[in-house]
């Protein structure tokens, strides 16, 4: 409870279960994220509830197959992969085989997000699965954010470098409290590849929301609403 940064960090790690994890911290309490990942490999996480001002789970750079499941997020920032291109110390930022499945989000700023910031630093995100996910007044149900800067002051309007492919959405639904629900915002220098949506149903205000694309490519299958941009 009110932890003063994250709640729980899982650092340059080697096969971490965490089960039944609950946090508990105000809306309005910055980088309070929930659990926090990093440099590790092969961890779990189960059948969390997550209260916070920050991210539910986030997923910093060097991290390798993660399966995160029965994840109960809101207040908070959502589930998000970075943010990416922006850590020191680091030549390569990277992410692969992650799965988030079963998730459950009310009243988050996001559901499920990829974030990365504009800068020359290399890396990838690759090989990620969002699967069984339930939004309910979410403001960015789905969103990729090649532009990520969060306070708008000393933004860089240089293209992001972290390359980003082959990631699957597979069964999303709910509401989202904003017209635009699906947005790839991705990079110039180093487009979105081998996105895919199958089977997502978002509305807003009892209507079919809308879809962004910026700079990817990909596919859709089986009924996808908002209508694919891809």
């Amino acid at each position: 409870m009110n932890s003063e940064l994250f709640h729980v960090v899982v650092l340059q790690s080697n096969g971490v279960t965490l089960n039944r994890v609950t946090v508990d911290a105000p809306e309005d309490s910055p980088n309070t994220d929930g659990i926090h990942i990093h440099m590790s490999s092969h961890v779990s996480v189960y059948d969390a509830n997550i209260r916070t001002g920050d991210d539910c789970v986030s997923v910093g750079p060097g991290n390798s197959n993660l399966w995160i499941e029965r994840v109960a997020c809101g207040p908070g920032h959502g589930i998000s992969i970075g943010s990416l291109g922006h850590q020191q110390g680091l030549d390569m930022e990277d992410v692969q085989n992650v799965t988030v499945k079963t998730t459950w989000f009310t009243g988050t700023s996001n559901g499920l997000r990829i974030k990365t910031w504009g800068s020359s630093k290399q890396g990838f995100v690759r090989g990620v699965t969002f699967e069984d996910a339930t939004m309910t007044g979410v403001h960015n149900p789905i969103i990729i954010d090649q532009n990520y800067c969060p306070q708008k002051v000393g933004c860089s309007d240089r293209s992001s470098s972290i390359k980003i492919s082959e990631v699957k959405y597979v069964d999303i639904r709910g509401w989202s409290t904003t017209p635009v629900a699906v947005t790839f915002n991705c990079s110039r220098s180093h487009p979105c590849s081998g996105i895919s949506m199958q089977d997502v149903k978002l509305m807003y205000d009892r209507r079919v929301a809308k879809s962004s694309c910026r700079n990817v490519q990909g596919r859709s299958v089986g009924l996808v609403l908002p209508p694919s941009c891809l």
